[in-house]
């Protein structure tokens, strides 16, 4: 491809790489608001709940993991609301609204007083992630072409991933340092500076002006969307589980000082930025065989993991292929998602974040349960390969599922159409 269309002139090559790096700028954004508060969970645990910490440490971080849910919470609520409601909008100004509502809501994480209002700021920030990943992903298969749908999201979602290594245990060695608050302050600044980057670079997409909320929403009649999305929230609760604690499993359990868990957190993301990459590339050859590989290749990191998380070389091992794995699986499950949607692809390309950060919920509040029960932080891994198990159930069964209606001879979906209207 080697031109994209933007009104009556068309994008150089060169543009449509700035405007894909704006797009990413929004992810590695995101990447900092949802996941600094993993390296910086303990802190804003002996913050925010001191009675609770005083008393017991282990109750407070397991009690100040509902920050984590609350975030992913607000994603699964926000991402299909947004993205029905809002198809019809031109996909820039769209953007730009869901950016200035990240800097508002990032902001204010950092600065309301109690645990209960920090709770709720975490929740409201979250309310733009899932649409600004789905649109953002429609606008850069647009600007990639046909044939790399799931490298054009992959391209977006590198930003995230990025994030986990650049951004995050910078900014977690930044809140170790000044204060958890600060941290929050300086993701808000890179949602300031995203804010300007898309203003300057994206070039204008329309909206669907023949799309409605019902149409949208008609995406939940299909039951082979309701397979994909459980795939994805149960499927990452195998990643969450652990990300959420890595901070006490490295000090508590390697027996690393805080000052590495900024390191940690860098093996972490290069693990999710090399499988983000390699999951779109695969994705675009077959859905289908890399939905395999990569939980097969997840279920086995959590087990290394678990068995040798003792000893940093263990550790590290562990969390970059937990890492690489669940990243790689990202890419994938979007793709799956739009290939069923037809006519339903704002929301579809949504409802793929509000998929994965229910696993994020969900392995958030079980990790933190079976540490409250005592068994140790190395448990979440347990819970999250019985997540990750539960996930390659499910893919085996919407794949059998399609087969059947090979077999029947009922035509399988295909998004080429809708990718194509992207396109020009």
């Amino acid at each position: 491809m080697t031109h994209a269309s933007d009104g009556p002139t068309t994008l150089s090559p060169a543009r449509i790489r700035l405007a894909l790096l704006a797009l990413a700028m929004g992810g590695f954004g995101i990447g900092a608001t949802e996941f600094v508060a993993m390296g910086l969970l303990p802190d804003m645990a002996a913050d925010l709940l001191p009675g609770l910490a005083a008393t017991s440490t282990e109750a407070a971080n397991a009690a100040a993991g509902w920050i984590i849910s609350a975030y992913a919470l607000g994603v699964v609520v926000g991402a299909p609301t947004i993205a029905a409601a809002a198809a019809r909008w031109p996909r820039k100004r769209l953007l730009l609204v869901l950016l200035a509502a990240f800097s508002v809501g990032t902001l204010a994480s950092a600065l309301l007083p109690t645990f209960e209002l920090v709770v709720a700021a975490r929740f409201a920030a979250a309310l733009p992630h899932g649409a600004y990943f789905g649109i953002a992903s429609l606008v850069a298969a647009g600007l990639m072409g046909p044939g790399k749908r799931a490298r054009g999201v992959a391209l977006v979602l590198s930003g995230l991933t990025i994030s986990n290594v650049v951004g995050v245990p910078l900014i977690t060695w930044l809140g170790q340092q000044a204060g958890w608050r600060v941290a929050y302050v300086a993701v808000a600044a890179i949602f300031v500076a995203t804010f300007v980057a898309v203003a300057a670079a994206v070039p204008w997409q329309a909206g669907d002006p023949s799309a409605t909320i019902v149409r949208e929403l008609r995406v939940f009649t299909r039951v082979q969307a309701w397979f994909a999305l459980a795939i994805g929230a149960i499927g990452f609760g195998g990643l969450f589980a652990v990300y959420s604690y890595v901070a006490p499993l490295a000090t508590e359990v390697t027996g690393l000082p805080a000052s590495f868990v900024p390191v940690v957190l860098v093996v972490f993301g290069l693990g999710m930025t090399i499988g983000n990459l390699v999951g779109g590339r695969l994705a675009d050859w077959s859905v289908r065989r890399s939905m395999y590989l990569f939980f097969a290749t997840l279920a086995g990191s959590l087990v290394l993991t678990a068995l040798t998380a003792w000893h940093p070389l263990g550790l590290g091992a562990g969390v970059f292929l937990v890492g690489a794995s669940a990243a790689a699986l990202s890419p994938t499950i979007q793709a799956r998602l739009m290939d069923i949607a037809r006519d339903s692809q704002s929301i579809a390309a949504a409802l793929n974040h509000s998929a994965l950060n229910i696993g994020n919920s969900l392995g958030a509040i079980v990790g933190g349960m079976v540490i409250a029960a005592g068994l140790g932080y190395v448990a979440p891994v347990w819970v999250g390969l019985l997540f990750t198990v539960a996930g390659s159930a499910l893919a085996l069964a919407t794949f059998s599922l399609d087969r059947a209606r090979r077999r029947r001879g009922i035509p399988m979906p295909s998004v080429t159409g809708a990718i194509g209207a992207i396109v020009d």
